[in-house]
């Protein structure tokens, strides 16, 4: 693994992302919500990490990502960005905080990016968010949007279900990706969404298109990394690879250690000073 970053371990930034639609390499992203998870996964070689706002679900056990404060993502995210070397730090801007106003939005971003030091800001929403939008990209701030399933709007939808199966959604999530895109935002998610229209919006817009149940036909894929690396064992849509079974390995390696303490076995001789 490590000799994969052996041919180039530049710094990832928004315009090697572009750089690499246009040559053809696939982006890797995945989330981190801390620094000794984001070490590891920066060096295993990752493009792009995204300090989600599924740390409310990951981190807090919250049911949905809308609890989450901005207080919160800053902490997460400034811990992120202590272990990140050569990925691109992305992280969401929660619910709540660009919503409101375009005024606020920047308020909020200019913040989070001050404090957490990452490389830019996630929005979910097209139309609707579109001022915000602009206006923190012209604060000089980059964006990366988000389309398809989002989850800050589960209570309008009422359920994790594919997105843009209909005629009527396909075509709007298709003018809000070209919206976004002439907007300035440097890249794309496109969240639970038939692959063939996935692959349409990869092929309209120059910029990135990372997708999560989207298919393979677009420039990128993003996983949560606790569900990839099988910590979660309660969630299994189709969309999911589990790369191992750390809920296992860790049940099975805190068991024996439990067993040690109570044996008198933890520590040995060797293990004391």
């Amino acid at each position: 693994m490590a000799g994969y970053l052996s041919g180039d371990a530049r710094k990832v930034t928004t315009h090697r992302l572009v750089e690499m639609k246009q040559r053809g390499e696939k982006i890797s992203m995945l989330t981190s919500y801390d620094y000794t998870t984001a070490q590891i996964v920066d060096g295993a070689g990752i493009d792009v990490i995204l300090v989600g706002d599924s740390a409310s679900n990951v981190m807090a056990g919250n049911v949905t990502t809308l609890p989450i404060t901005l207080d919160q993502m800053i902490y997460h995210g400034k811990a992120v960005v202590r272990g990140v070397k050569r990925a691109l730090v992305v992280v969401d801007m929660p619910f709540g905080t660009y919503q409101t106003s375009a005024y606020e939005a920047v308020t909020n971003a200019i913040q989070i990016m001050k404090i957490t030091h990452a490389d830019a800001l996630k929005l979910e929403g097209g139309e609707e968010v579109i001022d915000s939008v602009k206006k923190i990209i012209a604060s000089g701030i980059p964006v990366m949007g988000h389309l398809g399933l989002m989850p800050q709007s589960i209570n309008k939808y009422g359920t994790y279900a594919v997105r843009g199966k209909s005629d009527e959604e396909a075509e709007k999530l298709l003018r809000d990706a070209h919206m976004l895109e002439d907007a300035g935002c440097f890249a794309l998610v496109l969240e639970k969404i038939p692959a063939a229209l996935a692959e349409r919006v990869s092929k309209e817009l120059t910029i990135p298109v990372i997708g999560i149940g989207a298919g393979g036909n677009v420039d990128g894929q993003v996983l949560v990394v606790a569900d990839m690396l099988g910590m979660t064992n309660g969630f299994s849509p189709r969309f999911l690879r589990r790369y191992a079974d750390l809920h296992t390995v860790m049940t099975n390696a805190i068991s024996q250690y439990v067993e040690d303490v109570k044996q008198g076995d933890f520590p040995n001789e060797n293990e004391q000073y």
